[in-house]
């Protein structure tokens, strides 16, 4: 290991909450590039999962979940001034670790923004609060008077993350191949005014992930290739997705929000039953679920320009997301029971024979069509690379990696997003394990080869629309 560039020494302790497959890849990152020893490294996880790997390495693991109650009590003697938080597990609260983490002076990161138990799923709890969205503007509101304080990356795994840094990459190929002066954009003002300029009117975070194993999945099983409790959460929060200026139909099972900065919407149906028309390079045209995510909203955030009060440009953005074909029929099993987890779960790995994640992100609506720009890792180049990873699992460890570095160099920034990142530093940090970095322009739209079988209700004046790329069965 001690071949790779390490990007940066580390004084502090480095404290793992969770160690499922997210935290058994990101591991070996760590050790490979953060000048940290073994011994400033702790694991606090709620199952014996990794412990082999944790040995190995000479990790100190320690096996208790944490609690409303006991968070406070565990972690005292772990985290201290300096030190880094890294929160890669579910249903462990990320605003009450950052606030934890602000007492102590330490920095922090998570994939998601996390709740208590039962914050995704609790049937008591209205909708619009069980969204991304609101969970989002809890934590920004943590902002206030927190400017300086320790660096808390909010949601910076692959996507939410990695695909943020894509889309910014994306814009300028656009500019430069449609002859736009796009100029040295610096802030989310000089942005939103490109991707304007531009004519970006829609930006899907379009996945397809074909990794196969040798042993089929089983009734009553959950198969994926990353945690199956974060699939099923986010499976099981209302869709959302960032609501363009662009759009003129409103979905009848749309509902608005009545606080926030309002880039989003949510639909009345589960992620895990709602589908969406994409494309990737490899794949073509598919149908993937629009499962929430804290991207489709701040990007829309992000990118929105306003004239004074009024907001005048806004992108739809949201996540198109086709898992390995045992997740699909894993998920449908799962509807089926009424969103009731299946009794097994397994995490596809060394049982993977072949296979790609093809990660990347769709900007639609410019001069020249459609553009997916994005990362295409086969399980034989991920096996290369680094071990206790399959495709889809690096794409998020080393976007782990890649964020805790940038927080090292900039300690002192408070509450941040993947969108106000640099996003060429975390390029250079991820693209060597990202496999074939590749933009690929197409003339597929939504009303491709539509109405062959029956007659819909389409809107042909715009065929980048949500009501047409939205799947109604």
């Amino acid at each position: 290991m001690s071949n790779h560039k390490v990007y940066v020494e580390f004084p502090g302790r480095i404290i793992f909450i969770g160690f499922g497959s997210i935290g058994q890849g990101t591991l070996p990152l760590v050790l490979r590039h953060i000048g940290v020893s073994p011994e400033r490294i702790t694991i606090v996880t709620a199952d014996d999962r990794g412990r082999e790997e944790a040995e190995k390495f000479g990790i100190k693991f320690i096996k208790e979940a944490l609690t409303r109650e006991n968070y406070r009590r565990v972690l005292n003697p772990l985290v201290g001034r300096g030190d880094f938080v890294l929160n890669v597990s579910v249903d462990v609260s990320s605003i009450a670790l950052i606030k934890f983490c602000w007492e102590k002076g330490a920095m922090y990161l998570d994939t998601c923004i996390e709740p208590w138990p039962g914050g995704y799923t609790d049937p008591t709890v209205p909708a619009a609060r069980r969204t991304n969205y609101a969970l989002r503007e809890e934590a920004l509101a943590l902002r206030p008077g927190n400017a300086r304080a320790p660096t808390a990356v909010l949601t910076h795994g692959a996507n939410p993350g990695l695909v943020s840094h894509f889309v910014k990459q994306a814009l300028l190929n656009i500019a430069a191949d449609t002859g736009v002066d796009a100029g040295n954009p610096r802030t989310r003002g000089d942005w939103g005014d490109l991707a304007r300029r531009l004519g970006v009117k829609v930006i899907h975070i379009a996945e397809r992930d074909t990794q196969v194993s040798n042993k089929p999945k089983e009734p009553g099983e959950f198969v994926n290739t990353w945690s199956v409790d974060g699939f099923v959460s986010e499976g099981s929060q209302p869709s959302e997705l960032g609501w363009g200026t662009h759009e003129r139909n409103f979905p009848r099972d749309g509902k608005r929000h009545d606080f926030g900065c309002m880039s989003a919407i949510y639909l009345m149906q589960p992620g895990a039953a709602t589908r969406v028309r994409t494309w990737t390079p490899l794949a073509g045209h598919f149908h993937g679920f629009l499962i929430t995510h804290g991207e489709s909203i701040s990007i829309s955030d992000y990118f929105t320009v306003r004239d004074g009060a009024q907001v005048v440009y806004r992108p739809t953005v949201h996540y198109a997301y086709h898992p390995c074909d045992a997740a699909v029929v894993s998920m449908h099993e799962f509807a089926g029971r009424n969103f009731v987890l299946q009794e097994r779960q397994r995490i596809l790995m060394d049982d993977i024979t072949t296979g790609i994640d093809e990660l990347g992100v769709l900007l639609a609506g410019h001069k020249k069509n459609a553009y997916w720009y994005g990362s295409q890792l086969s399980i034989e180049e991920t096996r290369r690379l680094v071990p206790y990873n399959n495709a889809t699992g690096l794409q998020v460890t080393v976007s782990c990696l890649s964020g805790m570095i940038w927080a090292m160099e900039n300690p002192n920034c408070g509450i941040v997003e993947p969108d106000e990142m640099d996003f060429r530093r975390n390029l250079e940090i991820c693209t060597p394990y990202l496999g074939k970095m590749h933009g690929e322009y197409t003339d597929w739209t939504p009303l491709h080869e539509r109405e062959r079988l029956f007659p819909e209700d389409i809107d042909k004046s715009d065929p980048w629309q949500f009501k047409n790329v939205r799947v109604i069965f």
